[in-house]
């Protein structure tokens, strides 16, 4: 093949090529602890009657109503508050990019606590906004007073609060969101909650949601059990969700993620058992991990765990050398040095990897 014409080249914006894209890990043969997905596959006669159902759509037709009516089970579900509107994306990174494109205006900027979800910074560089990363407590708290100072003089249309957090896995002092919340509307900016970890926490904004005409909440079916179907969806007051909406390309849903979230949500009481067998393979975990020496587990409210180990590098590799894929986090921020991040997985995995953990120490 002919080498790429280096005029043609130039014609990229210059700060997308000196940019690094998403990194995926190669898993195949691993036990893939590192992506934060559901275990768990559909049982076979589930399997069937989603086979069944999904060879009978119109695949010759582009997406029609079904859409609008997977928007009004996902609200169902949610308990989405009166007078709330709701936008589905192709996954919650979709929406992700939607809001900085929907929210780019001159001198518009995002902000976010760090280390936090990569696609928030992302996002924002790819439509040429600035980024404004506040750093965490050295607990992985936020910082009230930095966020509320960072807020006054960046004053960003737009503020991330991932709920948990990603990789800390970590929920936020209630008294502190507000705060920003409060500060954020003040200066008439968004607030979105980011809420991907929901099936697995043990609180939700969805309650609070009502009470403020500037906070979405984001949240995805990933982590429900859907990593591979790509449904995201967004909540807000129905004029502030009409006017973001307007960015989104036609047809964005397939007919067959529409189909398959349909019929994950009408077993949604399967899911919510995963769920749960989850959280309580996590607190078993936290505590094999707390008998670890070395080894410090920090406190999870989502499908993951946060670890700090003596040497990140050489634990990982010796995970990856007995077949045990986790993440290694520790070059993200510097308040995760020699972090790692694993899934939750089901009891098998969660024995291997332990065993393996400690041989890798």
């Amino acid at each position: 093949m002919k080498p790429v014409n280096p005029q043609t080249l130039q014609r990229i914006r210059q700060d997308i090529q000196s940019m690094h894209a998403y990194a995926v890990q190669e898993s195949a043969g691993m036990i893939k602890l590192d992506a934060m997905e559901n275990p768990h596959r559909l049982s076979l006669p589930l399997q069937t009657a989603l086979g069944m159902r999904l060879g009978a759509l119109a695949l010759n037709r582009y997406p029609g109503e079904r859409v609008n009516v997977l928007r009004r089970a996902l609200a169902v579900y949610a308990k989405m508050p009166t007078g709330f509107d709701i936008m589905l994306g192709n996954g919650s990174d979709e929406l992700i990019s939607l809001l900085a494109l929907a929210c780019d205006v001159p001198g518009a900027s995002v902000l976010a606590p760090v280390p936090g979800f990569v696609m928030y910074a992302m996002s924002a560089q790819l439509q040429g906004l600035a980024f404004h990363g506040v750093p965490l407590t050295a607990d992985f708290q936020l910082d009230r007073a930095a966020m509320l100072a960072a807020i006054a003089e960046h004053k960003p249309a737009i503020t991330y609060l991932a709920y948990p957090n990603n990789p800390t896995a970590n929920l936020w002092d209630d008294a502190t969101i507000e705060a920003v919340i409060e500060a954020v509307g003040a200066q008439g900016g968004l607030v979105v909650l980011d809420e991907a970890y929901q099936p697995f926490a043990s609180k939700s904004y969805i309650d609070r949601l009502a009470q403020h005409s500037h906070v979405l909440l984001l949240r995805t079916l990933s982590k429900f059990g859907l990593a591979g179907v790509r449904i995201g969806y967004l909540m807000g007051p129905a004029a502030l969700i009409a006017e973001i909406d307007k960015v989104r390309p036609p047809y964005n849903i397939s007919v067959l993620n529409c189909e398959c979230a349909l019929f994950a949500l009408e077993h949604h009481k399967v899911f919510a058992a995963q769920a749960l067998e989850l959280c309580a393979q996590r607190a078993l975990l936290l505590e094999a991990l707390a008998g670890l020496p070395g080894v410090h587990a920090y406190p999870s409210d989502a499908n993951m765990i946060l670890l700090r180990v003596p040497d990140a590098q050489k634990t990982f590799d010796g995970l990856k050398a007995r077949q045990v894929l986790v993440k290694n986090v520790s070059r993200m921020h510097a308040l995760l040095d020699n972090c790692l991040r694993l899934t939750v997985g089901t009891p098998d995995e969660n024995q291997k990897l332990l065993a393996a953990l400690k041989d890798s120490l």
